[in-house]
């Protein structure tokens, strides 16, 4: 397991709004993206993420100052 990627793909989770877009409609597929990538996500850990009520990630989002979000332009 690999705790660094994990945390990194949270932090991604919760910043990046085109993906966590996706990760809600998506969460299984968006995470064996992320790991097609290159990032080490083993099995357990994507059923962990996925099991994490997907969509409370646009909820936890909102505590993040808008500075640090990656917003889509639309």
């Amino acid at each position: 397991m690999s705790q660094k990627t994990v945390q990194f793909v949270i932090g991604w989770l919760l910043t990046d709004e085109d993906l966590r877009r996706q990760f809600v409609e998506r969460p299984r597929e968006t995470l064996a993206e992320i790991r097609d990538k290159g990032y080490e996500l083993t099995a357990e850990e994507m059923d962990a993420l996925t099991r994490s009520a997907p969509p409370a990630w646009p909820s936890m989002a909102r505590y993040i100052h808008p500075r640090l979000q990656r917003c889509r332009l639309r």
